[in-house]
Protein backbone atom coordinates (compact mmCIF):
# COMPACT_ATOMS: atom_id res chain seq x y z
CA UNK A 1 0.00 0.00 0.00
CA UNK A 2 1.17 3.70 -1.18
CA UNK A 3 1.52 6.02 2.05
CA UNK A 4 2.29 9.48 2.08
CA UNK A 5 5.16 10.71 4.53
CA UNK A 6 6.46 13.78 6.13
CA UNK A 7 10.28 12.40 5.02
CA UNK A 8 12.19 10.88 2.27
CA UNK A 9 12.76 7.17 2.94
CA UNK A 10 16.57 7.34 2.69
CA UNK A 11 18.68 7.98 5.29
CA UNK A 12 22.45 9.68 5.14
CA UNK A 13 24.56 10.64 7.88
CA UNK A 14 25.60 14.45 7.16
CA UNK A 15 28.74 14.46 9.07
CA UNK A 16 30.36 11.95 6.48
CA UNK A 17 28.31 12.98 3.10
CA UNK A 18 29.39 15.51 0.59
CA UNK A 19 28.15 17.13 -2.92
CA UNK A 20 29.26 14.06 -5.03
CA UNK A 21 31.55 15.25 -8.00
CA UNK A 22 30.37 14.21 -11.37
CA UNK A 23 34.08 13.35 -12.38
CA UNK A 24 33.40 10.18 -10.22
CA UNK A 25 30.74 8.14 -11.94
CA UNK A 26 31.72 5.22 -13.32
CA UNK A 27 31.52 6.69 -16.90
CA UNK A 28 33.58 9.51 -16.42
CA UNK A 29 36.18 7.62 -14.21
CA UNK A 30 37.28 5.38 -17.13
CA UNK A 31 38.83 9.06 -19.21
CA UNK A 32 41.14 9.43 -15.84
CA UNK A 33 40.90 6.56 -13.31
CA UNK A 34 43.66 4.37 -14.00
CA UNK A 35 43.38 2.44 -11.43
CA UNK A 36 40.06 1.15 -12.73
CA UNK A 37 40.48 -2.10 -14.80
CA UNK A 38 37.96 -0.38 -17.26
CA UNK A 39 40.38 2.60 -17.70
CA UNK A 40 40.38 3.65 -21.25
CA UNK A 41 37.76 1.07 -21.83
CA UNK A 42 34.23 2.25 -24.11
CA UNK A 43 31.92 -0.52 -23.28
CA UNK A 44 30.76 -0.73 -26.98
CA UNK A 45 34.05 -1.08 -28.63
CA UNK A 46 33.96 -4.81 -28.90
CA UNK A 47 30.96 -4.95 -30.98
CA UNK A 48 32.16 -6.10 -33.66
CA UNK A 49 33.55 -9.28 -32.30
CA UNK A 50 30.61 -9.93 -30.14
CA UNK A 51 28.06 -9.60 -33.52
CA UNK A 52 30.84 -12.05 -35.28
CA UNK A 53 29.33 -14.52 -33.03
CA UNK A 54 25.93 -15.00 -34.46
CA UNK A 55 24.96 -15.14 -31.05
CA UNK A 56 20.86 -14.56 -30.74
CA UNK A 57 20.08 -10.99 -29.78
CA UNK A 58 23.67 -9.66 -30.86
CA UNK A 59 22.94 -8.64 -34.87
CA UNK A 60 24.58 -5.91 -36.84
CA UNK A 61 20.53 -5.07 -37.07
CA UNK A 62 20.41 -4.89 -33.63
CA UNK A 63 23.48 -3.00 -32.95
CA UNK A 64 22.46 -0.55 -35.85
CA UNK A 65 19.15 0.11 -34.37
CA UNK A 66 20.79 0.27 -30.68
CA UNK A 67 22.85 3.37 -31.89
CA UNK A 68 19.86 5.10 -33.42
CA UNK A 69 17.96 4.97 -30.67
CA UNK A 70 20.07 7.33 -28.74
CA UNK A 71 19.83 10.04 -31.77
CA UNK A 72 17.64 12.39 -30.16
CA UNK A 73 19.68 12.55 -27.12
CA UNK A 74 23.29 12.62 -28.26
CA UNK A 75 22.46 14.96 -31.30
CA UNK A 76 19.78 17.34 -29.94
CA UNK A 77 21.91 19.06 -27.54
CA UNK A 78 19.86 21.77 -26.79
CA UNK A 79 17.67 20.12 -24.92
CA UNK A 80 20.63 20.38 -21.76
CA UNK A 81 20.77 23.87 -22.47
CA UNK A 82 19.90 26.51 -19.45
CA UNK A 83 18.61 29.28 -21.96
CA UNK A 84 16.35 29.61 -24.37
CA UNK A 85 16.88 27.66 -27.95
CA UNK A 86 16.60 29.94 -30.62
CA UNK A 87 14.60 33.37 -30.62
CA UNK A 88 11.86 33.30 -28.22
CA UNK A 89 8.27 34.07 -30.94
CA UNK A 90 7.15 37.38 -31.60
CA UNK A 91 4.11 36.56 -30.31
CA UNK A 92 5.48 36.09 -26.69
CA UNK A 93 6.63 40.04 -26.47
CA UNK A 94 2.70 41.23 -25.47
CA UNK A 95 2.95 38.84 -22.30
CA UNK A 96 5.03 39.68 -19.02
CA UNK A 97 5.42 37.06 -16.35
CA UNK A 98 2.81 34.54 -15.61
CA UNK A 99 1.32 35.02 -11.82
CA UNK A 100 -0.60 32.25 -10.94
CA UNK A 101 -1.51 30.39 -7.50
CA UNK A 102 1.38 27.61 -6.86
CA UNK A 103 -0.86 25.30 -6.42
CA UNK A 104 -3.11 25.79 -10.31
CA UNK A 105 0.30 26.26 -11.84
CA UNK A 106 1.35 22.97 -10.17
CA UNK A 107 -0.87 20.99 -11.51
CA UNK A 108 -0.81 22.41 -14.82
CA UNK A 109 3.08 21.64 -14.61
CA UNK A 110 2.00 17.76 -14.43
CA UNK A 111 -0.43 17.79 -17.03
CA UNK A 112 2.25 19.08 -19.56
CA UNK A 113 4.90 16.73 -18.26
CA UNK A 114 2.29 14.18 -19.17
CA UNK A 115 1.66 15.67 -22.51
CA UNK A 116 5.11 15.82 -23.04
CA UNK A 117 6.16 11.84 -22.56
CA UNK A 118 6.21 12.10 -18.62
CA UNK A 119 5.14 8.81 -17.42
CA UNK A 120 5.45 9.93 -13.77
CA UNK A 121 5.67 13.46 -12.39
CA UNK A 122 6.09 15.01 -8.97
CA UNK A 123 7.58 17.98 -7.75
CA UNK A 124 9.80 18.84 -4.71
CA UNK A 125 12.22 21.39 -3.46
CA UNK A 126 16.03 21.69 -4.78
CA UNK A 127 18.26 19.80 -2.18
CA UNK A 128 21.16 21.38 -2.45
CA UNK A 129 23.28 18.54 -1.33
CA UNK A 130 22.11 16.16 -4.57
CA UNK A 131 23.39 18.95 -6.75
CA UNK A 132 26.79 17.36 -8.32
CA UNK A 133 29.96 19.74 -6.65
CA UNK A 134 31.79 19.50 -10.24
CA UNK A 135 30.49 18.78 -13.61
CA UNK A 136 32.35 16.48 -15.87
CA UNK A 137 34.43 19.04 -17.28
CA UNK A 138 35.50 19.60 -13.47
CA UNK A 139 33.76 23.16 -13.22
CA UNK A 140 31.95 23.68 -9.99
CA UNK A 141 28.53 23.21 -10.32
CA UNK A 142 26.16 26.43 -9.53
CA UNK A 143 22.73 26.59 -9.53
CA UNK A 144 21.11 30.20 -10.19
CA UNK A 145 19.09 31.58 -7.37
CA UNK A 146 15.39 31.46 -7.34
CA UNK A 147 15.46 27.96 -8.81
CA UNK A 148 14.12 26.35 -5.69
CA UNK A 149 11.90 23.96 -7.14
CA UNK A 150 12.57 20.74 -9.17
CA UNK A 151 10.08 18.94 -11.84
CA UNK A 152 10.90 15.36 -11.58
CA UNK A 153 9.91 12.82 -14.39
CA UNK A 154 9.94 9.83 -15.19
CA UNK A 155 9.90 7.77 -18.29
CA UNK A 156 8.70 4.41 -18.90
CA UNK A 157 10.50 2.19 -20.73
CA UNK A 158 9.16 -0.83 -23.32
CA UNK A 159 8.65 -3.69 -21.22
CA UNK A 160 9.95 -6.31 -23.94
CA UNK A 161 12.15 -4.67 -24.78
CA UNK A 162 13.63 -5.20 -21.40
CA UNK A 163 12.62 -8.63 -21.32
CA UNK A 164 15.54 -9.50 -23.21
CA UNK A 165 18.42 -8.06 -21.30
CA UNK A 166 21.40 -8.42 -21.58
CA UNK A 167 20.70 -8.52 -25.37
CA UNK A 168 20.77 -5.64 -27.75
CA UNK A 169 17.01 -5.01 -27.64
CA UNK A 170 16.99 -3.78 -24.13
CA UNK A 171 19.34 -1.60 -24.69
CA UNK A 172 17.67 -0.26 -27.80
CA UNK A 173 14.69 0.35 -24.88
CA UNK A 174 17.22 2.01 -22.70
CA UNK A 175 18.43 4.68 -25.49
CA UNK A 176 14.87 4.84 -26.55
CA UNK A 177 13.97 5.67 -22.69
CA UNK A 178 16.69 8.79 -23.16
CA UNK A 179 15.59 10.06 -26.04
CA UNK A 180 12.47 10.37 -25.12
CA UNK A 181 14.16 12.13 -21.85
CA UNK A 182 15.58 14.58 -23.73
CA UNK A 183 12.24 15.93 -25.77
CA UNK A 184 10.63 15.83 -22.29
CA UNK A 185 12.64 18.42 -20.51
CA UNK A 186 13.20 20.74 -23.72
CA UNK A 187 9.77 20.96 -24.16
CA UNK A 188 9.31 21.39 -20.40
CA UNK A 189 11.76 24.24 -20.01
CA UNK A 190 10.63 26.13 -23.29
CA UNK A 191 7.25 25.83 -21.42
CA UNK A 192 8.69 27.43 -18.40
CA UNK A 193 10.61 29.90 -19.79
CA UNK A 194 7.60 30.93 -22.47
CA UNK A 195 5.38 32.07 -19.11
CA UNK A 196 8.73 34.13 -18.48
CA UNK A 197 10.69 31.75 -15.78
CA UNK A 198 13.79 30.05 -15.56
CA UNK A 199 14.52 26.54 -16.28
CA UNK A 200 17.49 24.33 -16.05
CA UNK A 201 16.84 21.07 -17.79
CA UNK A 202 19.02 17.96 -16.71
CA UNK A 203 19.09 14.12 -17.38
CA UNK A 204 21.75 12.79 -15.50
CA UNK A 205 23.95 15.77 -15.43
CA UNK A 206 24.23 18.33 -12.78
CA UNK A 207 22.14 16.47 -9.67
CA UNK A 208 21.38 13.12 -8.67
CA UNK A 209 18.08 12.06 -10.09
CA UNK A 210 17.17 9.07 -7.58
CA UNK A 211 17.26 10.93 -4.66
CA UNK A 212 15.27 13.71 -6.19
CA UNK A 213 12.66 11.78 -7.49
CA UNK A 214 12.37 9.87 -4.19
CA UNK A 215 11.71 13.65 -2.82
CA UNK A 216 9.12 14.15 -5.43
CA UNK A 217 7.31 11.28 -4.06
CA UNK A 218 8.19 9.07 -7.31
CA UNK A 219 9.71 6.06 -5.45
CA UNK A 220 11.85 5.03 -3.65
CA UNK A 221 15.38 3.35 -3.84
CA UNK A 222 15.85 -0.50 -4.43
CA UNK A 223 18.68 -3.59 -3.58
CA UNK A 224 20.10 -2.68 -7.24
CA UNK A 225 20.20 1.00 -6.61
CA UNK A 226 17.78 2.20 -8.69
CA UNK A 227 14.35 4.08 -8.21
CA UNK A 228 11.48 1.44 -7.71
CA UNK A 229 8.18 2.87 -8.55
CA UNK A 230 4.76 1.47 -7.56
CA UNK A 231 3.80 1.99 -11.29
CA UNK A 232 6.73 0.83 -12.99
CA UNK A 233 9.14 -0.85 -10.74
CA UNK A 234 12.19 0.37 -12.03
CA UNK A 235 11.36 0.34 -15.50
CA UNK A 236 11.72 3.43 -15.97
CA UNK A 237 14.38 6.70 -16.92
CA UNK A 238 14.54 9.76 -15.10
CA UNK A 239 15.30 13.76 -16.14
CA UNK A 240 14.07 16.89 -14.36
CA UNK A 241 13.62 20.59 -14.98
CA UNK A 242 14.72 23.00 -12.41
CA UNK A 243 12.49 26.32 -11.99
CA UNK A 244 12.52 29.51 -10.02
CA UNK A 245 8.18 29.05 -10.96
CA UNK A 246 6.99 28.67 -7.68
CA UNK A 247 5.02 25.15 -6.98
CA UNK A 248 3.64 22.89 -4.95
CA UNK A 249 5.99 20.22 -3.77
CA UNK A 250 4.83 16.57 -3.41
CA UNK A 251 5.39 14.55 -0.15
CA UNK A 252 7.96 11.32 -0.48
CA UNK A 253 5.77 7.77 -0.71
CA UNK A 254 6.42 5.17 1.26
CA UNK A 255 5.15 1.24 -0.15
CA UNK A 256 7.17 -1.23 2.18
CA UNK A 257 9.78 -1.33 -0.76
CA UNK A 258 13.02 -1.69 2.40
CA UNK A 259 11.31 -4.22 4.10
CA UNK A 260 10.54 -6.05 0.43
CA UNK A 261 14.16 -5.38 -0.87
CA UNK A 262 15.38 -6.88 2.67
CA UNK A 263 14.15 -10.51 1.58
CA UNK A 264 14.35 -10.24 -1.51
CA UNK A 265 17.12 -10.69 -3.51
CA UNK A 266 16.09 -11.96 -7.36
CA UNK A 267 18.43 -8.98 -8.70
CA UNK A 268 21.48 -9.58 -7.11
CA UNK A 269 20.72 -13.24 -8.21
CA UNK A 270 20.33 -11.57 -12.02
CA UNK A 271 23.30 -9.25 -11.83
CA UNK A 272 25.52 -11.43 -14.01
CA UNK A 273 28.81 -8.99 -12.49
CA UNK A 274 28.10 -9.92 -9.06
CA UNK A 275 27.49 -5.82 -8.63
CA UNK A 276 24.44 -5.89 -6.20
CA UNK A 277 24.75 -6.52 -2.42
CA UNK A 278 23.72 -10.12 -1.19
CA UNK A 279 23.41 -8.53 2.41
CA UNK A 280 20.37 -8.97 4.35
CA UNK A 281 20.53 -5.46 5.60
CA UNK A 282 21.24 -1.90 3.99
CA UNK A 283 24.34 -0.37 5.39
CA UNK A 284 26.65 2.76 5.16
CA UNK A 285 29.26 0.66 3.66
CA UNK A 286 30.33 2.03 0.22
CA UNK A 287 31.35 -1.18 -2.95
CA UNK A 288 33.36 1.24 -5.03
CA UNK A 289 34.56 4.71 -6.07
CA UNK A 290 31.53 5.75 -7.66
CA UNK A 291 29.39 5.04 -4.43
CA UNK A 292 29.07 8.82 -2.20
CA UNK A 293 29.64 8.53 1.59
CA UNK A 294 27.07 8.45 4.26
CA UNK A 295 23.96 7.04 2.41
CA UNK A 296 22.57 4.08 3.45
CA UNK A 297 21.65 1.63 0.98
CA UNK A 298 22.51 -1.95 -0.60
CA UNK A 299 25.94 -0.12 -2.45
CA UNK A 300 26.10 -1.39 -6.06
CA UNK A 301 29.61 -2.26 -6.93
CA UNK A 302 28.89 0.23 -10.48
CA UNK A 303 32.80 -0.97 -11.11
CA UNK A 304 31.45 -4.44 -12.21
CA UNK A 305 28.29 -3.70 -13.47
CA UNK A 306 30.17 -1.59 -16.00
CA UNK A 307 33.28 -4.06 -16.86
CA UNK A 308 30.51 -6.64 -17.81
CA UNK A 309 28.61 -3.84 -19.92
CA UNK A 310 32.30 -3.96 -22.00
CA UNK A 311 31.91 -7.41 -22.18
CA UNK A 312 27.89 -7.76 -23.37
CA UNK A 313 29.24 -4.56 -25.47
CA UNK A 314 25.79 -3.02 -24.10
CA UNK A 315 24.47 -2.02 -21.25
CA UNK A 316 22.49 -4.88 -19.30
CA UNK A 317 18.90 -4.50 -17.87
CA UNK A 318 18.63 -7.48 -15.93
CA UNK A 319 17.85 -6.31 -12.21
CA UNK A 320 15.40 -3.98 -13.72
CA UNK A 321 13.69 -6.69 -15.54
CA UNK A 322 14.07 -9.33 -12.53
CA UNK A 323 12.59 -7.00 -10.03
CA UNK A 324 9.41 -8.05 -9.25
CA UNK A 325 7.64 -4.41 -9.07
CA UNK A 326 8.81 -4.35 -12.71
CA UNK A 327 6.17 -6.29 -13.55
CA UNK A 328 8.18 -8.00 -16.58
CA UNK A 329 9.73 -11.69 -15.13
Amino acid sequence: MVKRVNEPTYQINPGVHRRFDQRNTVFMRRFWDREAGFHGVEYRDLAAGRISANEAGYSRVEFARLLASWTVHDCFRGAFSWERLGQADPSMMQFGRHEADPGVMTEEVKRTARQFGASLVGICRVNERFVYSHDRSGDPVEIPAGCTYAIVMAIAMDKDGVATSPQYPSATATGIGYSKMAFAIACMAEFLRNLRYKALPMGNDTALSIPLAIDAGLGQLGRNGLLITPEYGACVRLCKVFTDLPLVADRPIDFGLTDFCRTCDKCSQACKAGAISTDPEPSFDVACRSNNLGIKRWAVNADRCYEFWAENTAACSNCISACPFSKIT
